[in-house]
């Protein structure tokens, strides 16, 4: 059932806040589905790190199919056909930055974080990362990014390898 101690966003506005009252840390938010078994096994290795990091960062997690309207302020439509196709969802689906299983995005100060991991999406991390280490590096390197003013920072490991292709 996910994550019960991180804290979970739980709509829109909830999100919204969360990224919009933070001035001093990185808020990394993981979206998914809490009983996406991807989602548990990343929930885990961010419970680990949060105290770690809880000195530049603030972890959160939203379950997407509990806040419905932060798909719709943030989403994009994708087409008008009324024949679903893999890169079309049925007509009135959204189609936003979070249709992976398991996605963790990057704010500070307001600011949509961009990370080059080398796979080509800047936007999010979207795959588990299971190793604690290389996790507190990534969120390490947005934040001292973040503090310097860049929209953009290079991962301190390049994963252009790291998917099949």
């Amino acid at each position: 059932m996910g994550s019960v101690v991180i804290p979970h966003l739980s709509s829109g506005w909830h999100v919204d806040q969360a990224i919009l009252s933070e001035d001093e840390r990185l808020v990394v938010i993981r979206f998914g589905r809490d009983w996406d078994s991807d989602c548990m096994r990343q929930d885990e290795v961010l419970y680990k790190i949060a105290e770690k990091v809880k000195s530049f960062a603030v972890v959160y997690v939203c379950d997407i199919d509990q806040v419905p309207d932060f798909n719709q302020m943030y989403g994009t439509f994708c087409c008008v056909s009324p024949f679903p196709t893999p890169r079309c969802p049925p007509p009135n689906s959204i189609k936003s930055e979070l249709y992976d299983p398991c996605t963790i995005m990057f704010f500070f100060r307001n600011k949509h974080m961009m990370v080059d991991f080398g796979t080509g999406n800047n936007n999010k991390l979207n795959w588990v990362l299971e190793d604690k280490q290389e996790l507190i590096d990534i969120i390490e390197t947005v934040y001292r990014g973040a503090k310097k003013g860049r929209g953009l920072v290079v991962s301190p490991k390049d994963y252009s390898t790291r998917h099949r292709y």
